[in-house]
């Protein structure tokens, strides 16, 4: 009986793994150009287009406003088409990045804000261009702050992985209402909740770390 719990939640945590630090990668992947586009579309030293970025922000705060929970369930035939099934955990991680790349883009815009004027006023006035400004000021400047948005998004998606689990989504949300809640096994819920409080711990240390160090 201890085997198999020991089983059942070592293959839930794994599952949890895979679907935040893929729905993770995602988000970076399509978020960060996402924030950056956000940022350069609204500075009028750099790529000032206000029809862009208002089209852009709309979008993106649409996105930020649809609980997570409903999410999982509107986007039901969207998740089907690209991985072929609307249960467990790879259709999970369709809903999981689509509801991180708005999260993490508007982190990524926070934090190039945040780089000073002058830096950008004077990296245009020795002649770069947009792009080049964007890859040697921009981000590099902003990227302690933008390490701190990825462990943010990444804690974000712990919490929504366990969500995922209200609709079959796998990991150890599911091991939790599956066994916990409807079986009323309150040590699977303990530590399965303990689980992912160390999961939460540990990225927000390593996050914490790799933002001092860069």
């Amino acid at each position: 009986m201890l085997i198999n719990r020991l089983g059942l939640i070592s293959h839930a945590t794994v599952q949890t793994f895979e679907m935040v630090f893929i729905a993770a990668f995602f988000a970076v992947l399509f978020g960060l150009p996402l924030g950056v586009l956000l940022f350069v579309t609204r500075n009028p030293h750099l790529f000032k287009k206000p029809m862009m970025h208002s089209a852009l922000g709309l979008v993106v705060n649409v996105l930020r406003s649809i609980p997570f929970i409903i999410l999982l369930v509107a986007i039901t035939p969207l998740t089907r088409l690209i991985v072929g099934t609307s249960i467990g955990t790879t259709a999970a991680m369709v809903p999981l990045a689509i509801s991180a790349i708005p999260f993490f883009a508007r982190l990524v815009e926070s934090a190039i804000s945040e780089v000073p004027m002058g830096l950008i006023e004077a990296a245009l006035a020795m002649g770069a261009t947009v792009l080049q400004t964007v890859r040697k000021v921009l981000i590099p400047e902003a990227r302690s702050t933008i390490v701190r948005a990825i462990t943010l998004t990444l804690i974000t998606l712990v919490g929504y992985s366990a969500m995922a689990g209200a609709i079959g989504g796998g990991g150890l949300g599911n091991v939790a209402i599956m066994y916990g809640y409807e079986r009323f096994d309150i040590q699977i819920m303990i530590v399965t909740v303990l689980i992912l409080i160390a999961m939460v711990q540990c990225f927000q240390w390593l996050g914490d770390w790799i933002a001092r160090t860069v």
